[in-house]
């Protein structure tokens, strides 16, 4: 509808759109081109950028779980967990020392987390056949064990357990901790 509108005024209007003024901080977009020719037309914005909506009740309780990492040496950690997030992420952000050598990109075993509770372990969805090749090379490997950066956090999961084995294998550089970008 534009194009058609606009080839219709033809150069006469491409004249006025070159003489009007240089936009400053102050002067806003429609007042510039606006004359007859196209002041009809109707000036619509889009972003792309989407809004945050609240909670139901608008609690942001309701958007975290509680979890707690269990370390080699059985210290707790219980940290908030925003749903959606994976463990691995997790453990980054609260300073627990959980590996990750591939940044969660299911290339290496070294975010190998056991889950303490078998009930909270049937609540997990099964592990894909590349967790399973992974896991296959994670050291202390027992009917528990997953990734951390496959376990995404979900309401079901308040109160999960995960015990962070006393070593992993790393195949790039032994000992070798990255940091999360």
């Amino acid at each position: 509808m534009f194009i058609s509108r606009f080839c219709q005024q033809g150069a006469h209007t491409i004249k006025n759109l070159v003489k009007a003024p240089a936009l400053n901080p102050r002067t806003s977009y429609y007042p510039v081109v606006y004359n007859q020719s196209i002041g009809s037309l109707k000036h619509e914005f889009f972003s792309s950028t989407t809004v945050k909506q609240d909670s139901e009740d608008g609690n942001e309780e309701n958007e975290k779980i509680n979890v707690t990492f269990v370390d080699k040496e059985g210290d707790e950690t219980l940290i908030k967990v925003p749903i959606g997030m994976s463990m691995l992420e997790a453990a980054h952000e609260n300073d627990i020392d959980l590996e990750g050598a591939c940044e969660g990109s299911l290339a290496c075993s070294t975010c190998h987390v056991i889950v303490m509770d078998m009930e909270q372990y049937n609540k997990l969805p099964d592990p894909s056949d590349e967790e399973n090749d992974m896991l296959d090379l994670a050291f202390g490997l027992t009917e528990t064990s997953r990734l951390g950066c496959q376990i995404i956090a979900k309401s079901e999961l308040e109160g999960l357990r995960l015990a962070i084995p006393a070593a992993t294998r790393n195949f790039a550089v032994d000992g070798f901790k990255p940091k999360p970008h």
